[in-house]
């Protein structure tokens, strides 16, 4: 080796307090980044959907189809990036789901919805009158970190909304809470009934109540009065702000005035039919929706959420209470815990395995790289602001493996030198000399094998994109502690390694590297035989690939069982409700089912990000149900589907009779998945 050619690792050995101290900086910036860095179930990736909502009191499905939705699809495919809109309507409602293109640029997004909002705005002057909205929804693919169902008996719901909205301010304060939703508030009314053939009695017609109740409930502006100081405005006070102002409202009747409770009875209530309701564990209740901010770290959100909730029940009064309902917090620490797991069983995987081939020395040398190497990608982490998900925390766990093959490399071929007679610092030099551009070579070659995930424009290749980077980094960070720190470390660690005599051919000649070598001949012999059983096997491992089963993602390790109730299309949202009550009683009798939620009239918020909500429809509802870890997952599928099936067969003939036949989709928490395993209840 040349004297004056440049070698990195010589010059750790030589600067050991610089080596020193720099394994000491990256030990504590990587064990500090570790505990700062983000905590998340599922990478952030760019949802390409949003939703109009449009309403029309009084028209049919098929005219809501015609007037309406169709000339806002027409708009919509104006759009540089639109893929496919789709739209479901009922008597006056229609439902618009906007798809962009999957190789939309997750930077093009905002710009499409606010482009979509301009197009369906100009539209909107178009359609009939009488039309409301279109009401448009860009945040689809909010994430609810956490759902916390508020119950309190024989309380009106108006004045738990405002109980609601009061914990609503106060979880707002919680760090890390980005915004706090309202789910399944009930909107109040004030229903006005009279009988037509009082109003006949009277000579009164319908319009003519209608026309007395715009006419007092009308906003008219009455001028203001210039003073020497501030000026004084003048207001016509008819507004309605109480129930007793509606019932005095004057009715005039062929030359008589009446007030309207002479001829009407008015009373407050709640929306009717109802459109959408939410049950946790059987009891009518409203949900809280917890948003969490981007990059924080959802352990600290789930510790502090629950510390706030705590203190939250203390205070509520006798009868109200605040559950939780769904929780990211369990699954962020289950894959924390599953990746420590594995960190600690590959190290010491790696340890027994140096310390029987090698010493336990050089396996102590091997070992090190490991965490060194961590340290390294998690401080890269905290710097391009990547936290901890499935995906990071899986790319750590793949690269684990790899982590300790360059290591292995070089300090074997530092043994090999000391062993043919160099002292320990100039068998060190070597790992840079003969070993660092085939180390790297290889590093990049692997490190290539993952690019189509960090380069893909798709909505699949954002939401796996890290594990290119990740996996990257551990083996640039690998092949860095290779050729810098474990030289540093074989100098300090290594023992006295006598001189073999003989040189570079007597340290192979051993019987294992003979039996080698004769392998090794004979393969060369017959290297067009070789070649071709090679190419035979290769061909059929690609003709086997029709036999295994394909799949993007492995099966959900998510703990919910989701039960979808479809009812036949049109079916009132109380027959919904009844159908989906009794699955709920059957759930609170198995012990599997630690929280059962049921959301009746449409689907769930997004609790996971590759949960897509189902839209408004009075003939759906959905059942989540929480156990305690997948197996109790499996087990209560398997008994669900079971009580399912001879349900059905008990009741095929009334369904048969009535043509009421409610069907049950049942699933283990798939990302993405709409069930597909049916059954009749």
């Amino acid at each position: 080796m040349s004297e004056g050619r440049f070698n990195l690792s010589a010059l750790a050995v030589r600067e050991r307090s610089i080596t020193l101290f720099l394994v000491c900086l990256i030990s504590l910036a990587g064990l500090v980044a570790f505990f700062k860095l983000g905590r998340a179930e599922d990478p952030a990736f760019t949802i390409k959907v949003m939703t109009i909502v449009t309403a029309w009191p009084g028209a049919t499905a098929q005219e809501m189809q015609d007037q309406v939705a169709e000339k806002i699809e027409k708009r919509l495919q104006e759009l540089r990036w639109y893929d496919r809109s789709e739209t479901y309507t009922r008597p006056g409602l229609a439902f618009t789901t906007l798809s962009l293109l999957d190789t939309t640029p997750p930077s093009e997004v905002p710009e499409e919805f606010y482009q979509a909002r301009k197009k369906i705005s100009d539209e909107a002057k178009a359609l009939p009158v009488g039309v409301i909205g279109p009401l448009v929804n860009d945040e689809y693919s909010d994430v609810t970190f956490a759902l916390f169902a508020l119950k309190a008996r024989s309380e009106p719901q108006r004045l738990l909304v405002r109980d609601a909205e009061t914990l609503r301010q106060r979880l707002l304060h919680v760090p890390g809470v980005k915004k706090v939703n309202i789910i399944g508030e009930q909107a109040e009314r004030i229903f006005v009934e009279f009988s037509h053939e009082r109003l006949a009695t009277l000579g009164i017609g319908p319009q003519e109540v209608f026309a007395a109740l715009n006419g007092q409930n009308a906003l008219t502006p009455a001028g203001s009065v210039e003073t020497r100081g501030p000026d004084v405005f003048l207001r016509l006070d008819g507004a309605f702000d109480e129930l007793q102002k509606i019932r005095d409202t004057p009715v005039i009747a062929q030359g008589r005035t009446l007030t309207l409770s002479d001829v009407a009875t008015v009373r407050r209530g709640y929306e009717d039919p109802a459109t959408f309701l939410i049950r946790n564990g059987g009891e009518p209740a409203l949900l809280l929706g917890i948003i969490m901010r981007e990059g924080w770290n959802g352990l600290d959100l789930g510790k502090a959420l629950n510390d706030e909730v705590q203190q939250i029940n203390a205070e509520l009064p006798l009868g109200m209470s605040l559950s939780k309902a769904t929780d990211q917090a369990v699954n962020i620490s289950a894959s924390v815990d599953e990746f420590m797991i594995k960190f600690f069983v590959a190290l010491l995987v790696v340890m027994l395995v140096c310390f029987v081939s090698m010493g336990w020395r050089v396996g102590v040398v091997v070992a090190v790289a490991v965490p060194l190497t961590l340290a390294m990608v998690f401080v890269v982490m905290a710097a391009t602001g990547k936290n901890f998900d499935r995906i990071t925390l899986g790319s750590l766990i793949l690269a684990l493996g790899l982590l300790v093959d360059d290591a292995i490399i070089a300090i074997e071929m530092m043994v090999v030198k000391m062993e043919e007679g160099y002292d320990r610092i100039q068998a060190s030099a070597y790992a840079w000399s003969h070993t660092a551009a085939p180390m790297l070579s290889g590093t990049l070659v692997t490190a290539v094998g993952f690019m189509p995930n960090g380069f893909a424009r798709s909505t699949a290749g954002e939401y796996t994109s890290n594990m290119f980077w990740i996996v990257g980094i551990a083996l640039i960070a690998s092949w860095l502690v290779a050729v810098i720190f474990t030289p540093y470390f074989g100098v300090k660690l290594l023992p006295e390694i006598k001189k073999v005599e003989g040189g570079h051919d007597a340290i192979y000649d051993t019987p294992r590297y003979n039996r080698f070598r004769q392998l090794l001949g004979r393969v060369i012999t017959h290297k067009w035989l070789v070649a071709g059983s090679v190419v035979g096997l290769f061909v059929t491992a690609v003709l086997g690939m029709a036999l295994v089963k394909k799949q993007f993602f492995p099966i959900s390790d998510r703990p919910e069982v989701l039960v979808e109730v479809q009812m036949p299309y049109g079916t009132s949202i109380v027959q919904t409700s009844a159908a989906a009550e009794k699955v709920e009683a059957w759930l609170a009798q198995q012990a599997e089912a630690k929280i059962v939620t049921a959301y009746i009239g449409q689907g769930a918020p997004r609790f996971f990000m590759a949960m897509s909500p189902e839209l408004p429809d009075p003939s759906f509802a959905k059942i989540v149900v929480r156990t305690d870890n997948p197996d109790e997952r499996e087990v209560l599928k398997h008994r669900l589907r079971k009580a399912i099936a001879e349900a059905g067969q008990r009741s095929a003939g009334a369904c048969q009779s009535t043509g009421v036949r409610p069907v049950l989709a049942i699933s283990g928490g798939l990302p993405g998945h709409r069930p597909g395993s049916a059954a009749p209840a």
